[in-house]
């Protein structure tokens, strides 16, 4: 895919989404940390519902860090994987107030240095609640990016690589969030919805499926 074509999409996805939102709840740096967190597995509708009673419960680092393991898997019982991921709440929160003074830290190794905390949730952060440029690769990213040719790679490290290399600039803070809505609501794993899909003519997808 050339340079035109790839700004010729995020074009259209800026003009049909001028300000693109992560569809998680959160009120501050600290509460989108803990959302994506939990998110690993789990639908951001079941994470926003469980999220409720958890942000209520404990606002603050020290505030859930005061809950334990088990007031934290009360809230969260509903998600995937809540066992161990009550957990990692609890050692993440324990590092924040212990070593950042219960701040967000804006270094990329310290956020991966957090328990539950891996590249792409370090990236989720940096980007929407910092406004970095970085691009956190999930399952819908990385199918987007290799289904129409934008960004091809054989895992999620080199197409993110890539999407550094070829998103124009001036879409690269929100790039992360046009391709995620992209590929949940229109480029879909089984059955892509090709016939009103916003950047179909551009896409070099060969198994369109118009009807």
């Amino acid at each position: 895919m050339n340079a035109a074509k790839r700004e010729a999409i995020f074009a259209r996805l800026q003009a049909e989404n001028p300000e693109p939102r992560t569809e998680l709840n959160y009120r501050n740096p600290f509460e989108l940390l803990i959302a994506v967190l939990l998110s690993a597995q789990s639908t951001d509708v079941g994470v926003n519902k469980a999220t409720v009673k958890l942000f209520a419960q404990g606002p603050t680092p020290a505030a859930m860090l005061a809950m334990g393991v088990d007031g934290v898997k009360d809230c969260i019982r509903t998600l995937g994987l809540f066992n161990s991921k009550a957990e990692n709440v609890i050692k993440t929160c324990r590092i924040l107030v212990e070593q950042h003074n219960s701040e967000i830290p804006r270094q990329r190794e310290a956020l991966e240095a957090l328990p539950g905390v891996g590249r792409k949730t370090a990236n989720v952060v940096l980007n929407t609640a910092f406004g970095e440029p970085t691009i956190a690769v999930d399952t819908h990213i990385f199918r987007v990016s290799n289904r129409t040719g934008l960004a091809p790679g054989k895992d999620v490290v080199a197409v993110e690589e890539k999407l550094m290399k070829v998103v124009p600039k001036a879409y690269r803070v929100d790039a992360h969030h046009w391709l995620i809505l992209h590929g949940r609501y229109t480029c879909i794993a089984r059955k892509p919805r090709c016939g009103s899909c916003l950047i179909e003519d551009l896409c070099e997808y060969k198994e369109k499926v118009l009807d």
